[in-house]
């Protein structure tokens, strides 16, 4: 979607799928379904066909292009494990977060069974790759809760949890094995509560457990001015990331040419790649 990103707590955002469905409470108000429908029927908009899921194969090579590492948060715009697509897809997404290394990919999902199922077959080759950060969505305790113990059983070299929006206290969390939090409130019209207190304590397991913790946002309609800072501080914890160096151009090239070939794309499709 963007070589550079306005969430707090990524770079760039990568989009190889568009659009989405509603599976739980925390998708009420998805920010990019309303985004996505504003576009509907826009003539060559990317969100031309609003929030429909589809694949976007064109986009596939994108972070072989970008030179510079970055941390890329996958699929900002969908959910990459929706019933919707294919494996062999997913797989492709996968492959090429695997060779373009010189940057960190943060990939969340609500669809925690198919994830974890994936990483422990078919994606394993990319599970244990400390550049590739996997996620579950966490909102409340009924449906987060359940992703969270999907996550820990799957062979991920770093797992993460997004708590946002988190719509209730979570009480006492089982944390092992994960290695990042970012909790959040929701934002824009008709955003739900978020307490204090079910943030602090989040924050004080996180802390006991020395998981590096994300303060995202107090959220609310106005959400700049409510701002981020929680009882006087910013926290901005993240994982320690992999430095590895960038490939050369030549390579990237290839395998722009290799994913045409595979995807049948027509060269004007790929030039944007190429760029």
């Amino acid at each position: 979607m963007a070589e550079h990103s306005t969430i707090e707590w990524t770079d760039a955002t990568w989009n190889p799928v568009r659009g989405c469905t509603k599976i739980s409470p925390g998708c009420k108000h998805c920010y990019a379904d309303v985004f996505a429908e504003r576009f509907r029927g826009v003539p060559g908009h990317p969100y031309e066909q609003g929030f429909d899921l589809r694949l976007v194969p064109e986009k596939l090579a994108e972070p072989l292009r970008w030179q510079t590492p970055k941390m890329i948060f996958v699929n900002s715009m969908s959910d990459l494990f929706h019933d919707g697509v294919p494996d062999d897809y997913i797989e492709a997404v996968a492959k090429v977060m695997v060779k373009a290394n010189w940057h960190t990919y943060q990939v969340l999902t609500k669809r925690s069974p198919r994830m974890a199922g994936l990483l422990s077959g078919r994606l394993r080759f990319a599970a244990e790759r400390p550049h590739i950060w996997w996620g579950v969505s966490v909102e409340n305790k009924e449906y987060g809760l359940p992703r969270i113990r999907d996550l820990q059983k799957s062979p991920a070299s770093v797992r993460f949890l997004s708590i946002e929006p988190l719509l209730e206290g979570l009480g006492a969390l089982r944390l092992t094995g994960i290695h990042w939090v970012i909790v959040g409130g929701e934002s824009g019209p008709g955003a739900r509560l978020l307490k204090k207190e079910w943030v602090t304590a989040i924050r004080d397991q996180c802390g006991d457990a020395g998981i590096p913790f994300f303060f995202k946002q107090w959220g609310g309609v106005r959400k700049k001015r409510a701002g981020r800072e929680l009882d006087g501080r910013t926290y901005n914890g993240f994982p320690m990331r992999i430095n590895n160096p960038v490939s050369p151009t030549a390579t990237a090239l290839v395998w722009a040419r290799e994913i045409r070939e595979k995807y049948d794309l027509s060269q004007a499709e790929l030039l944007p790649i190429l760029a």
